[in-house]
């Protein structure tokens, strides 16, 4: 009575009942988890500063007036984005393989950093429609707080870029094609460090683009504030706030393509000549006779995976060469699957193989006897199966002799009690050896010349005679 009490209060009991958890509850499981680490309360403390800096921004762009300002904030705002992604990556960090993400978690940074650049470059492009419509009404643009506002975001963006390390972009940075903006400045900083070398740690081989489309932006805005305060231009604005969408554009594209190609499980470029060579290394160690079905692709920046199916001899020690292949491939890719089969010697036979292409089927060519005789020939009245229409030869077989019997017919194949060796030659001769001695004929095969006597000098019958005349 007291367990059906128990069981009528609760209900029925689920002992392995899974815990169902909302988006929101999961989202902060996992926040608790990044702010446990205390390396990430410096990243959410400067995401704090930036959400306060970047309103600030906002409101100062509003009350300016001008775009080449508000180009400028939406730098601040991928700075939001790049602190997001540092999260991210310290989340990756922390979390372990699963069944669902076997290879890991290393793509979610990957996709960050795909989603900060496309992001950017859609404001650009959004700054670039504004800006070609108010070159039509070009509205007065005030230099109250343009510069202070212009001083505000470089000493923010700076002490970002340069007090959080950022490993996702950074490594983006360095692993992507450089941008046009780079080039020309990279053109500038050598003839710059041929006079000063001691900028040349600064300078060369090229510069961080994040830093360098911060220098440029604030440069452009200098520019911009000067010009409206001693000749009021106005268009210079609006010239700024193109130059740096453009800028931006040309900074972020680079990467975006270098992190969607990753995302596209494409192999990387630069790594291709060292898989060739050890590819080819692979493929001349002792028991190894050929590799193939190799591909290699990227989980997430600097982790290659990839998977190779390798046959070897059948006297191989297929554990021995499975450690080889793995010690020459692993100093490159570190997620690695290796098939390991050996060669077969084994041929099957085909009977249809032996066949020739045309219509006629096994069943043809085999006799009564069992073995292989040639094909039976059709009635020239009888339709084909596919044009219903008679089919008639289209020129007579070639013959070398006239007036034989047997000629444009088609051997027949006779049936034969008689159990017969394979391989007989089945002419029905009998072939004397002298002394009276002669072989047994052996039954087999019978062809127009099957009326032959059985000896020599012996007369044969007329119905033999008689059995092939056209």
């Amino acid at each position: 009575q007291t367990w059906l009490l128990v069981l009528g209060l609760t209900g029925t009991i689920h002992p392995f009942r899974k815990t169902h958890k909302s988006i929101l509850g999961k989202f902060i499981q996992e926040f608790n988890l990044v702010s446990s680490d205390r390396r990430s309360w410096k990243i959410l403390l400067f995401g704090v500063l930036n959400v306060i800096c970047t309103a600030c921004l906002l409101t100062w762009c509003n009350s300016t007036n001008s775009m080449a300002l508000t180009a400028y904030t939406y730098l601040t705002i991928f700075d939001l984005f790049s602190l997001i992604t540092c999260l991210i990556s310290s989340w990756v960090s922390m979390k372990k393989p699963s069944q669902v993400f076997s290879f890991g978690f290393d793509r979610f940074e990957v996709l960050s950093v795909f989603a900060s650049t496309v992001l950017v470059q859609l404001g650009a492009l959004f700054i670039l429609k504004e800006s070609v419509e108010r070159f039509m009404e070009q509205p007065e643009v005030h230099t109250g707080r343009l510069l202070v506002g212009t001083f505000v975001a470089l000493f923010f963006n700076l002490l970002t870029l340069l007090s959080v390390k950022n490993k996702p972009f950074v490594y983006v940075s360095e692993a992507a094609s450089t941008s046009w903006l780079q080039e020309h400045v990279a053109d500038l900083s050598r003839s710059l460090c041929g006079i000063i070398p001691a900028l040349s740690s600064f300078l060369l081989p090229r510069m961080n683009p994040f830093v360098l489309i911060n220098l440029a932006g604030a440069f452009a805005l200098g520019i911009t504030y000067m010009l409206i305060e001693i000749n009021n231009y106005n268009a210079v604005d609006t010239a700024s706030a193109m130059a740096i969408a453009l800028m931006t554009f040309g900074t972020m594209y680079p990467m975006s393509v270098y992190s969607g190609k990753v995302l596209l499980q494409t192999t990387p470029s630069h790594v291709i000549g060292q898989l060739d060579k050890l590819l080819r290394e692979v493929s001349t160690l002792d028991g190894v006779l050929e590799v193939r079905n190799e591909h290699f692709w990227t989980i997430g920046f600097g982790a290659l995976a990839g998977s190779v199916h390798v046959r070897i001899r059948r006297d191989a020690n297929e554990q021995m060469v499975l450690a080889h292949v793995t010690n020459r491939l692993h100093t490159l890719v570190s997620t690695l699957t290796v098939q390991i089969f050996k060669d077969d010697w084994s041929r099957p036979l085909l009977v249809s193989s032996v066949l020739p292409a045309g219509t006629h089927s096994l069943s043809d060519y085999i006799g009564p006897s069992g073995f292989l005789g040639p094909p039976l020939s059709k009635h020239p009245d009888e339709p084909e199966p596919l044009t219903s229409t008679p089919s008639k030869p289209s020129s007579p077989p070639p013959e070398f002799s006239f007036n034989t019997p047997g000629r444009n017919i088609q051997p027949v194949v006779l049936s034969s009690t008689q159990q017969h060796r394979p391989y007989s030659l089945g002419l029905a001769y009998g072939v004397g050896l002298g002394m009276g001695a002669r072989m047994p004929s052996v039954q087999g095969y019978r062809t127009s010349f099957s009326a032959a006597p059985q000896r020599y000098g012996s007369n044969p019958l007329p119905s033999q005679m008689n059995q092939y005349r056209p």
